[in-house]
């Protein structure tokens, strides 16, 4: 039976991006190389928990969900998403990118500097480019400047990328 890994975060290193695993495994990803994941036989997905702390009933996550919570855990985190605008005067640091998921699927979009490229990454985006830093406010109004100016949306239906 394979062994189960749990990926905590992806790391730059001079010689390219690193996949960080729980237990500090590391894998390095080849430029030019596919990657693919794949779920063990019988295995099942399993709620990644809220505001930094693992779901305390390790809870099964549908095959079908888009999102990474258990429903409980998901209701906890969307207090603190940046989606709601709920912390406007979060003082943490923001990235404004441009993420293009295939033709015809391009997004302008924010994520907190501390999760690097790990947002783009659970969005499927096959590249980005980081437009600017800076406070939530700002980086929401930045993101919806974009949007309008270049007529590219905020969201992409999941169903649109994974087609």
């Amino acid at each position: 039976m394979a062994q189960a890994w749990r990926c905590a975060g992806l790391s730059w290193t001079a010689g390219g991006p690193v996949l960080i695993w729980d237990g500090g495994r590391r894998s390095a990803l080849t430029w030019g190389k596919t990657v693919a994941f794949g779920v063990a036989e019988g295995g099942a997905r399993t709620c990644v928990g809220a505001r930094g702390n693992r779901c305390p009933l390790a809870a099964r996550v549908s095959a079908r969900s888009a999102g990474p919570r258990c429903e409980d855990c998901a209701r906890l985190d969307r207090a603190h998403s940046v989606a709601a605008d709920t912390l406007a005067d979060d003082p943490r640091p923001y990235r404004v990118y441009l993420a293009w998921f295939g033709s015809g699927m391009t997004k302008v979009g924010i994520t907190a500097e501390r999760r690097g490229p790990a947002r783009l990454l659970e969005q499927g985006a096959i590249c980005f480019s980081w437009l600017g830093t800076g406070p939530l406010m700002a980086a929401r109004r930045t993101e919806e400047l974009l949007r309008a100016a270049l007529r590219v949306p905020d969201r992409i239906p999941y169903a649109a990328k994974r087609a």
